[in-house]
């Protein structure tokens, strides 16, 4: 994603009363799934939507194509302020859903898919090396994620940022769960995107890179393993990004509801400005070992919400929403305002006491089956109950 604005320095709560030049501007990518307008059974029709509609949507985010028929992708304009934000993530929803509609399809906020499909490949010479290198990885590969991009000042700035938000990422995760099914199958997992996509090599949690120049020897040494093809397979849970100045957090499911995915954009920026905060005072990164982040991550992606999660400070089980309740008291001070703060602690009471995408679209399968949850994500989309 092109964020299009060079970074600017930011002060974090403390030092910015105001939305001024001072705010890190946040960019989000959501991944959406493409269904029939009357089955809702998963259809790849990205190509049709892709030569029909215009590309580039009112506020100027873009649609643009991923890796397998049955899918799109919006990219947002940069943000600044929460409501920014939130209105990007639902005028892109609503304009890709009005275009899918055009070709009999529609277009939803659902991370894998709901129902029984054989998904189709996006023919491009990278993608065809993909598929002859990782074989039934990427055949099955259909799955939508969340990624939130933030402006940063330079490589160390975001290297900076990387190796102190590694023991959060989990619970961002649980908060973002929203892919409960597998082709159809209860998976028994609230996040099974993050399984599926844990099969990638190299994903999912990552070392501590202390310096731009440790991450960029950290890439070169994948690289040099022969195994992923290029920089764009470097799929940490969180990266530099290679063509904008931000780092990219990659951790999240799409979410049901685009004001879970509002919330989690503006956390991320706090997460980030915390983190340079932190790297200011000579405060270490986090000692977290990968091992456990990835143990973390299972847990998150198992239960969601509705168990236990490692506490990011105390590396001990506690309930969910003690971790999350640790996650906004660690970036509290650094939201753009006090009104960004109350907003982000509302959502997230929401979130606990209604429970996460995957919790709401079992409840859905179970009393309509596929047809009720492609209901529900779309009437959350047009902004019926998300306007705040």
């Amino acid at each position: 994603m092109t964020i299009g604005l060079e970074a600017e320095p930011a002060r974090g709560a403390r030092g910015a009363a105001s939305m001024g030049s001072g705010i890190r501007r946040i960019g989000v990518e959501e991944e959406l799934l493409l269904v029939d307008a009357e089955t809702f059974l998963p259809r790849p029709v990205a190509g049709s939507i892709l030569r029909r509609g215009d590309l580039i949507l009112p506020g100027g985010s873009r649609l643009e194509a991923e890796v397998k028929r049955e899918q799109i992708e919006i990219v947002s304009a940069p943000a600044t302020t929460h409501a920014e934000l939130l209105a990007a993530v639902i005028a892109g929803r609503r304009a890709a859903d009005e275009l899918a509609q055009r070709v009999g399809a529609r277009a939803v906020a659902l991370a894998a898919p709901h129902a029984p499909c054989e998904p189709h490949l996006v023919h491009a010479p990278r993608y065809d090396r993909m598929r002859s290198r990782f074989g039934l990885t990427m055949d099955e590969q259909l799955t939508c994620g969340l990624h939130v991009h933030v402006t940063i000042a330079s490589a160390d700035e975001g290297v900076a940022v990387l190796d102190r938000i590694r023991p959060w990422l989990p619970v961002l995760l649980a908060l973002s769960s929203n892919s409960p099914f597998w082709y159809g199958v209860d998976s028994r997992f609230a996040s099974y995107r993050y399984q599926a996509w844990s099969r990638w090599p190299g994903a999912g949690a990552y070392d501590r890179f202390g310096s731009a120049k440790g991450y960029a020897a950290a890439v070169a040494g994948a690289l040099a393993s022969g195994v992923p093809l290029d920089h764009g397979m470097i799929y940490f849970d969180a990266r530099l990004s290679t063509h904008a100045p931000t780092v990219e957090i990659r951790v999240s499911d799409v979410c049901l509801d685009p004001r879970d995915a509002a919330c989690i954009g503006v956390m991320v920026r706090a997460l980030a400005e915390t983190a340079v905060a932190e790297w200011h005072r000579g405060v270490a990164a986090p000692e977290t070992s990968t091992s456990l982040l990835r143990l973390a991550s299972w847990r998150a992606s198992r239960w969601g919400l509705g168990g236990q999660l490692v506490d990011p400070l105390t590396e001990r089980l506690v309930p969910a929403r003690s971790a999350v309740d640790a996650l906004f008291a660690h970036v509290r001070e650094a939201f753009a305002s006090a009104d960004e703060a109350h907003t982000v602690r509302a959502r997230l009471d929401d979130i606990l006491a209604r429970g996460t995408g995957a919790d709401l679209q079992r409840r859905a399968a179970a009393r309509g089956g596929a047809g009720a949850i492609v209901e529900d994500a779309l009437a959350l989309a047009s902004g019926r109950g998300a306007t705040g």
